[in-house]
């Protein structure tokens, strides 16, 4: 019996990639949607680029979904602040009008814990922020809660950095509904780079913390101010980390060498080392990207966008598709048939091997949008005590990661890799976060997906499973 008839393969959580999507799901987000045909082109010449046959199953409606994400996640340049606050402030008299009293008009008004997502400017990948704003009304009015978080997504739906983005809503704001003053506080993740995936127990996101006051908020020693984090503080949310912040490098794609608008490149060095020279950047590929940049209604020449379109078609091109061969035990995994075993004996219950918390970054071929996390591998050893070696198990992972995918295939190739090495069984289970349910309007930023594959005994063996699945949970809570 083959592998594939033998497998029992499970997934949980979906990652919102289904073939058939909701056509109209985005119409109407920004006043209607705009054409997409400047942009599907584009993103075919980035597929083509990438080694890929657009006319596969799985690749034919994907220009057409990065199209209609793009734009929506940019659906902030078409829309007005003014259109959002219009009729949405209110008469509101407390004990008396001065600023700072109890109650009414005087007393500060703070909405934590808003998500939002926006692209970033350095290498266009989509990045989650989460926002509080407070304001001090003034003048009798109070402004409708719900619109200080529509205020902030018109911003984070524009291409941005976050120190920007904290300063455009803060300013709007205090534009709009005139308060005595405003604080925004934002921490963002940006999606790391896979050769650090594996640098920290926070999976190597990049978070920093940002603020922009006006009004009564400004000034070292202002009693606002101190009142805004003190009530961030009781959700858990500290931001004396706002300060430290401002040295980091927010892209950990900028200080990547690109070439400039000129020809000229520019090698960026940090701490005194030059960077590693970069992936080559196929010119027919920036171009396309920098066409979709005028579609979406952007300036490719704007200086925070130079090198921009080079560093994306940068990113694309770590997941490129390839034919490389990739040995795990002298066994060529890329050339085998997962059919081919030698005899075993099936009855032999062997010890349980396993290979726990494998780093992965993978681009999704939907949406071509990253995901990202962990691969724990387990499988029934040959009984000589000599297992296989981690790296050989993380190597496979990156093969298998390292091209356009999609989560739940990936998890049965993995599986099936292992099972033709290790012939009795094996079971592989992935957790992995995925930018596409960050985007598109979805915007599940907290959702996570998990993915199982079953092989040989351990779909049969009940208490194996339980045991390996339990050593995965026990991991899980030591990291904790």
């Amino acid at each position: 019996m083959g592998a594939l008839e033998e497998a029992h393969l499970a997934a949980v959580a979906a990652c919102g990639c289904d073939e058939e999507e909701e056509e109209d799901l985005l119409v109407g987000l920004g006043g209607g949607e705009a054409p997409v045909d400047a942009m599907e082109p584009a993103v075919r010449a980035l597929l083509a680029g990438l080694g890929e046959d657009d006319r596969r199953e799985g690749l034919r409606r994907t220009p057409k979904r990065v199209a209609k994400a793009f734009r929506d996640g940019t659906r902030g340049y078409r829309q007005k602040v003014k259109d959002i606050v219009l009729g949405a402030l209110f008469p509101e008299v407390g004990v008396d009008k001065r600023t700072g009293s109890a109650g009414g008009t005087g007393g500060q008004v703070v909405v934590r814990d808003i998500d939002l997502y926006s692209y970033c400017e350095s290498c266009l990948l989509p990045f989650s922020i989460q926002c509080h704003v407070g304001y001090v009304p003034s003048g009798g009015r109070v402004v409708g809660l719900s619109k200080l978080s529509r205020v902030a997504d018109v911003f984070a739906k524009r291409f941005q950095n976050p120190q920007r983005l904290a300063n455009e809503v803060c300013g709007a704001l205090h534009a709009s509904i005139q308060p005595a003053g405003v604080a925004v506080a934002m921490e963002g993740w940006h999606i790391p780079l896979p050769e650090n995936l594996k640098c920290t127990k926070s999976r190597a996101l990049i978070r920093t913390s940002h603020s922009s006051r006006s009004g009564v908020f400004e000034g070292e020693n202002s009693s606002f101010w101190n009142d805004f984090v003190a009530l961030l503080k009781l959700r858990g949310i500290d931001m004396d980390m706002d300060s430290r912040s401002a040295s980091l490098t927010w892209c950990p794609l900028r200080p990547h060498e690109v070439p400039l608008c000129n020809g000229h490149g520019k090698r960026i060095t940090t701490n005194g080392a030059t960077s590693p020279k970069s992936l080559s950047s196929p010119s027919n590929m920036v171009s396309a990207v920098s066409s979709m940049l005028q579609s979406l209604g952007e300036d490719p020449l704007r200086k925070e966008l130079l090198g921009s379109p080079q560093r994306y078609v940068q990113w694309l091109m770590r997941f490129r598709a390839c034919n490389l061969d990739v040995k795990l035990n002298g066994f060529t995994l890329n050339s085998a048939s997962v059919y081919e075993r030698p005899g075993e004996d099936a009855t032999d219950h062997r010890a349980i091997s396993s290979e726990l918390r494998l780093p992965f970054c993978a681009q999704c071929e939907h949406h071509l949008l990253p995901f990202y996390g962990v691969v724990h591998i387990g499988y029934f050893g040959s009984g000589d005590g000599e297992g296989i070696d981690r790296s050989h198990f993380q190597a496979l992972v990156h093969f298998y990661g390292c091209k356009l995918q999609v989560q739940e295939r990936m998890t049965r190739q993995i599986a099936e890799a292992v099972y033709s090495v290790s012939h009795r069984g094996a079971i592989v289970v992935v957790e992995a976060n995925h930018i596409c349910m960050i985007s598109r309007g979805i915007e599940k930023i907290r959702s996570s997906t998990a993915t199982i594959a079953v092989l040989g005994q351990f779909s049969t063996d009940s208490s194996a499973k339980a045991s390996f699945l339990q050593s995965v949970l026990d991991t899980a809570n030591q990291e904790v």
